[in-house]
Order: C-alpha cells, then sequence, then structure tokens
C-alpha cells in the first residue's frame, strides 16, 4: 500500500459564478416600480496553501478532482446571491506547482504561503444593476461566468539544509537516526528506505533539518532504482554529505568508487547540485575493517579536497564534530542568501493603444476570429434566448470598437465571426450596418415595453393638463375684483 506521494496530476474546478436576476419591483398601485433584480454570487476558488503538518500528496494521489461550489443566483428585492466558498488544499511545504508542459507556475515554501490554482467565475450582474438612462427597465440580466478549471501537476522538493546521499544500506537511516530525534525504519537489506526522512539537529545556537534521500544505485538519474524519484529532493540543500559504508561486504564495491558513482549521478541529475559543498563521513568505523578501511581512504579523499569525518551511528562516536561542521555550512549559507525585501508593487499600465482584443482571419474555418479577455466574457454572460440580451451585447462590443476593428479587418457583410477559442466560440453571420440588434430591438438604447406605456402616459398628462385649465378658470371666474 502506498504510503507517501511526492508527485500527483491534480485536476482542479473552481465554481460558477451564479445567474443574476430579471425582476421588476411589484407593489400595488404601482405596476411597475422599476427592475430590482440582484446580481449573482462569485463562484469560490481553489487554492493551494502550504501546511506544516502535511508531508505527503498522498490525499490527492487517490482523490485527483476537486472543485469548489458555484454562487447562488440572485433573487428580486435586489437580494445579491450568496457567493461560493473557497476550496483550500494543504500542501506539504516544498511544494513545487507545473502546469501538464513542466511550466513552474507556483514554487510553495513557508508555512502558509498560497496560490490560486484556479479562479472562481463572477456573478452575472442582475436588471437593476443593469438599469441605465437609456435602458431604465432591462428585461434580462447576465450569466455567471464559469469557473477555471486547470490540470496541475503537484510535485514535491523536501526542504532541508543537509542532505544524505550514498549506496543503499550505507548507514543513513542510522546516521539521521543519531543525529535527530526521526525514527526512520532500519534493516540490513538494500532499499529499506522508501520515503526521505527528515530530522531536525541542533548543534549549538543553530538549529537545522537533515533529510536521508533513499534509493541512489548507478542509473538513477535515468530511472533505474528508486533515486530518480527522490533526487528532486536534495535540489534544496545547502549542503550534501556522503555517507560511504566502510565495512560493505562487496567484493566489487569499495567507499571511493561509491563517492565516485554518487557524484556522477549528481553531476548528470543536474539542478545545481555540482556546486553546493560537500563533505564525506565514513561510517561504520566501530567495525575493525571499517576503521581499517577507513585509515587506508581516508588520505585520497583529502587530497581532493573533501573534508572527512569518521563516524559511528552505532556506538556513537564522532557524531558530535560531524554536528557542529555541519551547523558552521549550514550557518554560512544562510548569512549569503539574500535578505527578504519588502514587496514592491509594480504598475504596469496598458498602452494607449491597447484595444483589450484581436481580430485574425481563420482560413481553415473562414471566419474572423475575436480574442480578448471583455468579448469572450461577454458572450459567456450572454443569454442568447432573450433578444434584449443580445442586443445589450452588441452594444457593448460596439462600444470596445469591435465592429470598427472588423471593416479594418476586411469584414464585409455576411462574413463569419467567432469570438473565443476554437473549441468554444460562439459564430454568427455579420452585418457591419446592424445597431445593437437592430433588427430585435429598433434604435439602439430603446426599450421596447416603454412603447405600450406612451399612449397612457400621454392620456395622463393631457387630463392634467384639462385639470389646471379647469381650475383656472374657475379661479378666474370667482377672484374678487
Amino acid at each position: 500500500m502506498t504510503t507517501f506521494v511526492d508527485r500527483v496530476e491534480l485536476h482542479v474546478a473552481a465554481g460558477n459564478g451564479g445567474h443574476g436576476c430579471a425582476s421588476v419591483h411589484r407593489e400595488k398601485f404601482k405596476p411597475l416600480g422599476g427592475p430590482d433584480g440582484g446580481n449573482g454570487g462569485r463562484g469560490g476558488d481553489v487554492i493551494l496553501v502550504v501546511d506544516q503538518d502535511v508531508t505527503t500528496l498522498l490525499d490527492y494521489h487517490h482523490h485527483p478532482h476537486r472543485k469548489a461550489t458555484n454562487g447562488k443566483p440572485g433573487a428580486g428585492d435586489n437580494r445579491a446571491g450568496k457567493d461560493g466558498e473557497d476550496l483550500v488544499l494543504p500542501v506539504p511545504d516544498g511544494t513545487v506547482v507545473m502546469d501538464k508542459q513542466g511550466n513552474v507556475l507556483a514554487d510553495l515554501v513557508g508555512q502558509g504561503t498560497t496560490y490560486v490554482a484556479a479562479e472562481g467565475g463572477r456573478g452575472g450582474l442582475g436588471n437593476a444593476a443593469l438599469a441605465s438612462a437609456r435602458r431604465k427597465a432591462p428585461g434580462f440580466a447576465l450569466l455567471g461566468v464559469p469557473g477555471a478549471t486547470e490540470d496541475v501537476v503537484l510535485e514535491l522538493k523536501t526542504v532541508a539544509d543537509v542532505a544524505l546521499v550514498g549506496y543503499p544500506s550505507a548507514g543513513k537511516s542510522s546516521l539521521i537516526s543519531v543525529l535527530s530525534a526521526a525514527k526512520p525504519k532500519i534493516a540490513d537489506y538494500p532499499f529499506t528506505t522508501l520515503v526521505p526522512n527528515l530530522g531536525v539537529v541542533t548543534a549549538g545556537s543553530t538549529v537545522y533539518t537533515i533529510a536521508d534521500v533513499p534509493g541512489l544505485i548507478p542509473g538513477a538519474s535515468q530511472g533505474k532504482g528508486l533515486g530518480l524519484e527522490f533526487l528532486r529532493h536534495v535540489e534544496r540543500c545547502s549542503v550534501l554529505v556522503h555517507v560511504l559504508d566502510t565495512a560493505t561486504l562487496e567484493s566489487d564495491r569499495d567507499p571511493v568508487s561509491d563517492l565516485d558513482v554518487i557524484e556522477e549521478e549528481l553531476r548528470l541529475y543536474g539542478g545545481g547540485l555540482e556546486k553546493r559543498p560537500r563533505i564525506v563521513v565514513l561510517n561504520k568505523v566501530d567495525i575493525p575493517d571499517g576503521q581499517d578501511l577507513a585509515d587506508m581512504i581516508r588520505p585520497e579523499l583529502e587530497e581532493r579536497g573533501y573534508k572527512v569525518f569518521e563516524v559511528s551511528a552505532v556506538a556513537r562516536t564522532g557524531l558530535k564534530e560531524l554536528s557542529y561542521a555541519l551547523a558552521e555550512i549550514v550557518g554560512r549559507a544562510r548569512a549569503r542568501r539574500p535578505k527578504q525585501e519588502a514587496t514592491r508593487i509594480v504598475i504596469r499600465p496598458k498602452a494607449v493603444d491597447d484595444t483589450g482584443f484581436t481580430i485574425a482571419y481563420d482560413e481553415a474555418e473562414d471566419v474572423y476570429r475575436v480574442r480578448g479577455e471583455k468579448p469572450e466574457r461577454w458572450v459567456r454572460q450572454t443569454d442568447f434566448n432573450n433578444d434584449e440580451a443580445v442586443g445589450y451585447l452588441a452594444d457593448r462590443l460596439n462600444r470596445l470598437g469591435v465592429e470598427d476593428a472588423l471593416l479594418k479587418a476586411g469584414a464585409r457583410a455576411g462574413d463569419g465571426v467567432a469570438i473565443g477559442s476554437e473549441e468554444n466560440a460562439v459564430v454568427f453571420d455579420w452585418e457591419p450596418t446592424m445597431q445593437a440588434g437592430a433588427e430585435m430591438l429598433g434604435r439602439r438604447g430603446e426599450d421596447h415595453r416603454m412603447d405600450a406605456l406612451r399612449p397612457a402616459v400621454q392620456r395622463r398628462r393631457e387630463k392634467e393638463a384639462r385639470r389646471g385649465d379647469s381650475a383656472q378658470r374657475e379661479y378666474d371666474e370667482f377672484r374678487p375684483f
């Protein structure tokens, strides 16, 4: 049964925005009290947040599909719909978020660091919010925008100051167990360690973390053994510790050859590991043959420039010197790190000639394709079963300059125009003389429902005028001379 997962593909879907409401206030003796439809609620976001209590991506391995809640639709009497709740997904410290092509989207390091993996759709406006001087009583509302759907890859890279590397059964797990309070599984056969172990070491006033990276064998950087799965866990470390087994029972191996093999795998893997400081730990010197072999190879290792420590995890010898030496290297590495600067707000104003959309002729589909955040969102918000809503969309596109741009691009009456991507586009035959759905709504900005009210309004005004004339005549007749 899988207990540790450090790479998963996650399918996230944000909540959809709620639809706006088209409603007219109705009250006794007020047949047309004005529009009072409320706005739809916003869809919930999907947010990744670093949680120190989470150490694996196992939960997302079993349940890779996650969705936030939708926003509620608006209602009459100016009641706005409730916003959808954000879906917060805890991830381990050191999680890298990538797209399916391997491009890094976010590197989540530090408790509470967040990344919005999918944004919720905005709610549609109700007809109360759409009312204007030209359109006093809109008979439509905007639809909610669908939430974003994303496929992201989560990859865990252990956040540790020190990484222990070496052949299986070199004693890395035993060493981390005596240097820290970690309790890894320990046995005398290869690949006992199947997951990276992490421990905390205190040396004087310095506290640092140490990780045991399992599974490095020849060819690990090309996928052999378990090494490729765990090499990523040493990328963030400040110092590499080669743990060499001086009491190996295999006749075709020796500590120096083991060191050369691991160094070659680190070089092939890349990631800047070849530039990290290194020290060598000769382990198992409590065994007589181990001490003899350590005495033989130590001069050669020191000639190569390595700082060498002889230790025994079983007898617990040489551990204090090793822990303080590591603390010194970690302290120097931390001092070299650039200090975190205050957050700078960068303002990038749009260019004066940025229209917010582009128009290109698609020869394969024989349409003029309009792309842009605003026109594509407006199309998604339009109820095409409502003629007045279609006219409002035409109004918005015309004000944005889409009609003029189509004329400049060479579009003629009857040409196909597609707004949106190839997979999800609205296609229509374009008429350059169309005035915001004039064939359906009349002159732009007019509301046909007012036509039925104009005779009644005119009769009321004439009645008031007659009443005023009658009152004036009575006053003239009875006023004193």
